[in-house]
């Protein structure tokens, strides 16, 4: 099957052509986003990090700003940088240019203040919106594209219709060669019997297992019972009792498909067909995971409602709750209500979904690009410590 996505030098596919303003340091964030105001398609990717960070937690958010500089759906990448940061604005900006060739470095304590900062900043993102504007979609294969699947705000619907259609959308890509992937390693909890069977090897199994265990200790070093704790009160208030109900819902979104790669946050999924990303429960976190992942789409399901969209990515909002949907409606892409009247099938949710999706891969903006949400942030793993 094919479809129409911009080709980057990288031999990466997008779906989006847009502009990635990445600060190097939350110190810069302001001018960051003063930048990015100038340019329709410049985006901001404010994050409260870039100093006080030690080991793992340094190199994994350095990873991940790097993988935004080079995600399929940015054409070009402005670094704005303060000077003094413990992410080094020139080595990160260094990084995203092996991949990325439209790639501009700005570093404040170099050149002015905010004022001069933001105006060199400004105009070299017209140049950058100039440069992108003269691309052209080409058509390419499906097998090109990774979709990300994520609940949140999740209630009784998500469970019996819209994740279900989601899963049904995950088995056709996975069977036209595309890539999906998916995470929530917290709300896997109480579905492993089920992850066992869908796991293609038990090396992978031993993987999604171990990182739910490492999870479950880290809540109990806390003194937590993750276990006790979870649902949260909204989706109780939506009518979800345990957290294995929640879990169960949730494995829904990858259908009958089999899981064949288990990854770490910030990894790219490489294979066709289904991978697991470990990333917490947390809506934005687990954007980042999965985008950091390549998905150029995610679908994102929720009962309770949830504006929320993500800077690198489109994010495709579902829900079956019908009340929600009226009370939310510019908020929302799909409304699979029906499938809980009884008026429609899971089946026919899944073709709309994917339908859908092909409609956004090829231009069409989401309820959430269209109302500005486009939210980004880092994941930190430890505290600040200096």
């Amino acid at each position: 099957m094919k479809i129409k996505m911009y080709q980057r030098e990288n031999g990466s596919y997008g779906v989006r052509n847009r502009i990635a303003v990445i600060p190097a340091v939350a110190c810069v964030n302001h001018v960051a986003e003063l930048i990015a105001a100038a340019v329709d398609i410049a985006d901001a990717y404010t994050h409260p990090y870039g100093c006080d960070q030690l080991g793992y937690d340094k190199e994994l958010s350095c990873k991940c700003l790097v993988k935004m500089g080079i995600h399929p759906n940015n054409g070009a990448v402005l670094v704005v940088g303060l000077g003094c940061e413990e992410i080094l604005p020139r080595d990160l900006y260094e990084a995203i240019k092996t991949q990325q060739v439209n790639a501009e470095l700005l570093i404040m304590q170099e050149i002015g203040g905010t004022e001069k900062c933001v105006e060199i900043g400004r105009e070299i993102c017209k140049e950058l919106a100039a440069k992108l504007a003269g691309q052209q979609k080409v058509e390419t294969d499906i097998a090109h594209l990774t979709v990300g699947v994520e609940c949140g705000g999740s209630d009784f619907t998500s469970g019996i219709a819209s994740n279900p259609a989601v899963g049904l959308f995950t088995e056709k890509l996975a069977a036209l060669g595309g890539k999906v992937v998916f995470g929530e390693t917290t709300e896997l909890m109480g579905a492993e019997d089920i992850i066992k069977d869908h796991c293609a090897s038990e090396e992978i199994y031993n993987f999604i297992i171990g990182k739910i265990k490492k999870v479950e200790n880290i809540a109990i070093d806390m003194k937590v019972d993750l276990r006790g704790t979870q649902p949260s009160p909204g989706n109780i208030a939506g009518g979800l009792s345990t957290i294995e109900e929640k879990s169960l819902g949730g494995v829904c979104k990858i259908g009958k498909s089999p899981i064949i790669a288990g990854l770490e946050f910030g990894d790219t999924a490489t294979k066709s067909g289904v991978s697991f990303v470990d990333t917490p429960g947390n809506d934005m976190a687990c954007s980042l995971g999965l985008s950091a992942a390549g998905a150029q789409i995610v679908i994102f399901t929720t009962g309770r409602g949830t504006p929320m969209g993500f800077a690198a990515v489109p994010v495709i909002k579902v829900t079956a709750n019908a009340k929600i949907f009226q009370l939310m409606r510019e908020n929302f892409d799909i409304d699979l209500s029906d499938i809980v009247e009884g008026d429609a099938s899971i089946t026919a949710g899944g073709e709309i979904i994917f339908d859908k999706v092909l409609s956004v891969a090829e231009g069409e903006l989401t309820a959430a690009e269209k109302l500005g949400h486009r939210e980004f942030s880092l994941y930190r793993v430890s505290p600040i410590l200096t």
